[in-house]
């Protein structure tokens, strides 16, 4: 089985050393096609424009252009279409369209991919053979399959990616960690500090990215708007109901 990776990013490197399969990478930037081939390590490039055919065509490019992808070079695969792009229905009503015949996964690493392995959410749109045996690979190298349809995986992404991500970019372009004095940081602060530092340090398209793929901005913002215009008794009463979101038990 040979596999052409569309897409020579972190994410497409990373889909490369996991699996046990002959690796061949094509991306907008060719350099960057053969940096990833270097790190796999016995792997060849070849251009976007080819016409050569794979066992398996994995797209590993932003999300916001996977369904261009996969238009464009689905008809390379001669068994399987697989994406690992981070947003699955869109993703997937592709693959459905442009390789009807082939077996189709979308999978989405829920960890950046210097932190491997970990958890992948899975989606088995046509199950065969091949794709079977890269999820044994995934496995194999450590990580958690985690079975899920598009819609709910999307729907999660809202909340999980979306809002977590512009409450935490929300909290370190508010905060003013240049007027907090050593040895003043409390708990909670040191949590975000973290938080921030940990988000701050990747790549700014892929955040935004999943704001554009997503919602969950808006309610981050609304929800800060309604904490700022809370008077003690209206705090009191949100601080409760988040408390009956997080907390297990009742609450009054």
């Amino acid at each position: 089985m040979d596999v052409l990776i569309v897409g020579a990013g972190s994410m497409g490197t990373w889909f490369g050393q996991a699996i046990d399969a002959p690796v061949t990478f094509a991306d907008v930037d060719p350099e960057a096609a053969v940096e990833a081939a270097d790190v796999v390590g016995d792997a060849d490039v070849t251009d976007l424009e080819a016409d050569d055919r794979y066992d398996v065509v994995c797209l590993a490019v932003p999300m916001a252009h996977v369904t261009d992808a996969v238009a464009a070079h689905a008809d390379r695969a001669e068994r399987a279409v697989v994406d690992v792009s981070g947003v699955m229905e869109p993703a997937v009503e592709t693959m459905r369209e442009y390789a009807p015949e082939r077996e189709r996964v979308s999978l989405h690493p829920l960890f950046a991919p210097e932190r491997a392995p970990g958890s992948i959410a899975v989606v088995r749109d046509r199950e065969g053979p091949v794709t079977e045996a890269l999820l044994e690979d995934l496995e194999a190298s450590g990580n958690d399959l985690r079975e899920t349809t598009a819609a709910e995986h999307d729907e999660a992404m809202e909340t999980v990616q979306a809002t977590t991500h512009a409450a935490v970019l929300a909290f370190a372009l508010a905060a003013e960690s240049e007027s907090v004095p050593e040895g003043f940081e409390t708990p909670i602060y040191e949590q975000m500090e973290t938080l921030a530092e940990q988000m701050t340090e990747g790549t700014p398209r892929v955040y935004a990215d999943i704001q554009d793929a997503f919602d969950g901005a808006d309610a981050v913002a609304e929800a800060a708007r309604r904490i700022a215009d809370a008077d003690g008794t209206e705090f009191e009463r949100l601080y409760r109901e988040a408390a009956d979101r997080w907390q297990e038990g009742d609450h009054e």
